[in-house]
């Protein structure tokens, strides 16, 4: 199976490295994967000490979403990543948190009829004015699999009709 983990701000490649290291260490090499940084939070502090510190490769794309309004960013984020599964699809799209590269790569990817799973799922402020809080929305209502951090988040998605067997209680 081959997996694409999507980050796009800093904090995401933090969440998304024990998932790397797990896959690393796989004596039986089922899965490959590729790490895609969708540059929607351009830090230059991430240099390859960051991801050395983390245990992770550098990205093997950056999709170079940059700034724009948030219908610019989405746009960019979903042209290039649709481009790149086009050429080279993936099995399983693995997002994280609630930024704009979470929604706008799940909806890429669902539209290929690639699966999609959340980390950090069914989380909810309740505040539909915050753009992470539509992001979180209707990423979870595309999703395949979710990965949650407490039992408020797994209430939240049951409320979503999604069934027990699609998600998985993690702790944060």
């Amino acid at each position: 199976m081959k997996i694409d983990f999507i980050a796009g701000a800093r904090p995401n490649f933090m969440k998304i490295a024990p998932m790397i290291k797990a896959l690393r260490n796989d004596s039986e090499k089922k899965h490959s994967f590729r790490l895609v940084h969708t540059g929607q939070h351009y830090d230059r502090n991430m240099s390859d000490t960051f991801f050395e510190q983390l245990g992770i490769p550098t990205p093997d794309f950056n999709l170079y979403a940059g700034g724009g309004t948030q219908a610019e960013q989405t746009a960019k984020i979903m042209v290039g990543y649709e481009s790149l599964l086009i050429n080279d699809p993936c099995d399983l799209c693995i997002v994280v948190g609630d930024v704009t590269s979470t929604m706008a790569c799940s909806i890429a990817a669902k539209k290929l009829n690639i699966k999609v799973a959340h980390v950090e799922a069914g989380i909810r402020s309740g505040d539909m004015s915050m753009p992470e809080e539509i992001n979180r929305i209707i990423t979870d209502s595309i999703c395949d699999i979710f990965f949650t951090t407490s039992e408020v988040a797994n209430e939240n998605l049951k409320k979503m009709c999604v069934t027990e067997d699609r998600i998985f209680f993690v702790g944060n």
